[in-house]
């Protein structure tokens, strides 16, 4: 069952998602990038590590359930943090967002 988001911006070949669970917000960045730490930095604005809570990170690659790893993170989640999914194919990509109620194809912004 998807997640309900609210794209925020477009990245470069990504997207800022708002979330909302049991009445508390997360931002999510979902990118289609390699699985390297260097690019959570390229991604999260420094403010969102100097804010309150954590900055979470996942790797998903295209032969993952990517749904089995996007529940996984949410479980474990605290107030006020942010999740960064690091999908390292297409399909990944495709299956993440489709996992949040998004498409990797072309999107106002409204």
């Amino acid at each position: 069952m998807p997640l309900n988001s609210q794209l925020i911006s477009l990245l470069d070949q990504g997207m800022v998602l708002d979330i909302t669970l049991e009445d508390l917000p997360f931002r999510v960045y979902v990118a289609q990038r390699p699985a390297d730490v260097e690019q959570v930095a390229s991604l999260v604005p420094a403010e969102r590590f100097q804010a309150d809570g954590n900055v979470h990170v996942a790797a998903i690659h295209d032969t993952d359930d990517a749904s089995e790893q996007i529940q996984d993170m949410l479980f474990n989640l605290s107030p006020g943090d942010t999740i960064v999914f690091l999908c390292t194919g297409p399909q990944a990509y495709a299956d993440t967002l489709v996992e949040f109620g998004q498409s990797s194809g072309d999107i106002a912004i409204s």
